[in-house]
């Protein structure tokens, strides 16, 4: 790879181990991957939660924040993705103190090396939103999705150890969505029903993603008749992604690299699918359960606005859960400072349910607070968490946010 004079002095050694480290990670992504340089990053995003990082990741972020001050604080703004651990309810919860402990070590690490610990996977709708052409350097696939496709930025899926290399050096190596001719569609869909719920714009990303279903497709959506809002996107793109390993997607007339098909694409050179009301159908149907007792719902994955908090607080205003059903409402630690200013967090907790910050289910050792909670049929209105959930020994349903509610009030899914 090319290397400017800066580059080259972080590679010999001359601004520190942890530069050096990270321009040699980024090295090594890049020759995987054939980019010819590196491009400069304004702001990484870095996900690492202690069930993934585990002692051995948590050890390394230690050493690297061991080094001198001026070596080891990050060169750009970089926040975090969500946290394993809400403090003030883990035992609640029933997650561990050995769980707690880990999750403070990696904290005192990732704030020693200048991080700032934001807690989110929706910074888009809270933090430092990126603007078209911005070059990032993000973790999560929900906000790459996002960043790309509704703002026009530019970033691919970064790993743990590549965001905190870029966060270091302030690099990404130039491949993938940085190039201009790698964000052109290569797959076009036509809608012809429209999503109403959020968990149907969550269906039509997961349709979407399945049928595209890899890292390097395009797919361009048409027939969408109104413009859908932030949650609408938000909720689309992370099941897109968590279906397909999508990173960019365009709507036509929507998003900012597609005020007509032909700026994004050929339309002769690419056939197009239709996505019918029966695709949808044929989607929620795989996720059965009705009439049965539900143990938990869950609103996560992504996190919660503040526009779906309220939403929520007017759902279960006057109402109570059933003795048998537990409800998380999980959002960032920006919205619910806002949502506790507005009374929404007491509204929705008066219900009996919980709301959570800074965390994300499924990244919270679902699986151990699942056997240690007795929850095993989980609803949701999240087609991302119905993907994963499985995987951690959960039977999912989805349904939209009314239907979540009203089955956590009546204790089976309605």
């Amino acid at each position: 790879m090319k290397l400017n004079e800066e580059e080259q002095a972080m590679l010999a050694g001359e601004l520190g181990e942890p530069r050096r480290w990270a321009i040699e990670h980024m090295m090594r992504v890049g020759k995987f991957f054939d980019a010819p340089d590196f491009v400069e990053v304004t702001q990484a995003h870095i996900m690492a939660d202690t069930e993934s990082l585990g002692e051995a990741g948590v050890e390394f972020l230690e050493n690297m924040a061991s080094c001198a001050e001026a070596e080891r604080r990050v060169r750009i703004p970089m926040i975090t993705d969500p946290r394993g651990i809400d403090f003030c309810h883990y035992k609640r919860l029933k997650q561990t103190d050995a769980m707690a402990a880990l999750e403070r070590r990696a904290i005192d690490a990732f704030e020693a090396l200048g991080i700032m610990m934001t807690n989110t996977c929706i910074n888009y709708q809270t933090i430092m939103p990126p603007v078209r052409g911005e070059h990032l350097a993000f973790g999560d696939t929900g906000v790459v999705i996002y960043c790309n496709s509704v703002l026009g930025a530019y970033s691919n899926f970064e790993g743990g150890p590549s965001s905190l290399a870029a966060g270091l050096s302030g690099r990404t190596p130039r491949y993938g969505l940085h190039l201009d001719q790698n964000r052109r569609a290569t797959k076009r869909f036509r809608v012809s029903h429209q999503p109403k719920y959020l968990s149907d714009w969550g269906a039509l990303g997961g349709i979407v993603g399945a049928r595209a279903g890899s890292y390097w497709q395009v797919p361009v959506i048409e027939g969408i008749e109104s413009p859908p809002g932030s949650d609408e996107m938000k909720h689309l793109g992370a099941a897109m992604a968590s279906f397909g390993s999508i990173p960019l997607f365009h709507m036509v007339g929507v998003t900012p690299e597609a005020p007509t098909l032909g700026a994004v694409c050929d339309p002769p050179a690419i056939a197009v699918e239709a996505i019918t009301e029966a695709d949808f159908e044929h989607f929620f149907a795989r996720y059965g359960g009705k009439g049965e007792k539900v143990d938990v719902v869950v609103f996560s994955a992504p996190q919660l606005s503040l526009l779906e908090m309220q939403s929520l607080a007017d759902l279960l205003d006057g109402n109570k859960l059933h003795r048998d059903t537990d409800l998380l409402a999980v959002t960032s630690p920006v919205v619910a400072a806002d949502a506790r200013r507005l009374g929404l967090v007491e509204r929705i907790e008066s219900s009996g349910a919980l709301v959570l910050e800074g965390m994300c289910f499924y990244q919270s050792y679902a699986r151990e607070m699942g056997e240690a909670n007795g929850w095993k049929r989980l609803m949701t209105n999240s087609v991302k968490l119905t993907n994963i959930i499985g995987g951690y020994g959960y039977q999912p349903t989805l349904s939209n946010m009314e239907n979540c509610v009203a089955s956590a009030i009546a204790g089976e899914i309605v």
